[in-house]
């Protein structure tokens, strides 16, 4: 038991300091944590995607922090350029236009995600 606390503590340490990077510092006091849903739960831009997008498309993507890129700032823009955004994402960090730019490649649940949110029909 005492082996599997310790392996627990260390996984969880590991995971979070894989995730100490300072653009991920200051999304994460201001969103809530993530958390891919299950299959019978509906994905919405609310309750899944926006959190989603304003830890990982921040600053560049958001015109209030500075970012003078296509704005991810709202539901309508977001829902506009889920293609693209999609497209983007699953590119190699080596590719032109990977996204998010110098920062690691999005898991495959969080890829999954945007997925599953567009091929639900974009539910707000």
């Amino acid at each position: 038991m005492k082996k599997i606390l310790i392996m627990a503590g260390v996984t969880a340490g590991v995971c979070l300091l894989s995730n100490c990077h300072s653009a991920k510092k200051s999304a994460s006091k201001t969103t809530a944590p993530t958390t891919v849903p299950s299959a019978a739960a509906a994905v919405t831009y609310h309750t899944n995607m926006e959190s989603v997008i304003a830890a990982n498309c921040s600053p560049c993507h958001f015109p209030a922090k500075g970012g003078n890129k296509t704005a991810f700032d709202s539901y309508d823009a977001v829902k506009k350029n889920i293609d693209s955004m999609i497209v983007r994402i699953e590119k190699n960090p080596t590719d032109r236009g990977f996204m998010p730019f110098k920062r690691p490649k999005l898991s495959d649940s969080t890829i999954n995600l945007f997925k599953q949110w567009r091929d639900s029909g974009t539910p707000q």
